[in-house]
């Protein structure tokens, strides 16, 4: 079992770096000193930024369980 949530752990953390950075820059901060401030009226929310939001908290939930399930296997060992 720890084995399995380490590597969870692992794959989890790389998928959601991946995912929140191909995230679209919402406003001012880092995207737009690198000129991701420069956009169009075209910014609304899509199908895919809406998908890409839900896959980014669902796989931000399993990160969260493999972390707490890793502190209790700690815990309890």
């Amino acid at each position: 079992m720890e084995l399995f949530l380490d590597i969870l752990l692992v794959v989890t953390s790389l998928t959601l770096i991946l995912l929140v950075l191909l995230h679209r820059g919402k406003g001012g901060g880092l995207s737009s000193l690198f000129g991701g401030g420069v956009q169009s009226s075209l910014s609304s929310s899509t199908v895919v930024e809406k998908n890409l939001d839900r896959l980014t908290i669902f796989t931000a939930i399993v990160w969260l369980i493999a972390i707490l399930g890793i502190g209790l296997e700690i815990k309890f060992s």
